[in-house]
């Protein structure tokens, strides 16, 4: 258990080194939230890492946007993050499809055919 640890952090500091440093994990402030931002691997073996973050808001969701990559800065990972956070937010603010309530449908009548005639009232002979 120990050597498989040590081997996901081993992979982990491998696959995010960069110019500057190694990034690992960081937070920033955009507006009045805090995004708290980390890479993770997967416990399946052979999948690669991923950018995850959370917000400071309480809520525990986390969400996972995209792969990690060498390449990665603080800034390109600020930015793609608030890309996908503006997104979630755009969603969630879209009023929802209210389904029309099912009902049996309407039998259909055909041109030339006779609808079923209701029964009329019954008279009385005068």
């Amino acid at each position: 258990m120990r050597t498989i640890l040590i081997l996901m952090v081993i992979e982990l500091d491998c696959i995010m080194a960069t110019r500057d440093s190694v990034i690992k994990d960081f937070e920033f402030v955009d507006g009045e939230r805090t995004f708290f931002c980390t890479v993770e691997v997967p416990g399946q073996t052979g999948m690669p890492p991923w950018w995850w973050f959370r917000l400071d808001n309480g809520v525990g969701t986390r969400y996972a946007p995209f792969e990690a990559s060498a390449t990665d800065t603080k800034k390109s990972v600020q930015a793609r993050i608030l890309a996908y956070h503006a997104e979630l937010l755009a969603i969630a603010a879209r009023p929802a499809y209210q389904r029309p309530v099912w009902r049996k449908p309407e039998p259909v009548v055909s041109q030339g055919e006779i609808a079923p005639a209701t029964a009329a009232p019954a008279t009385t002979p005068s």
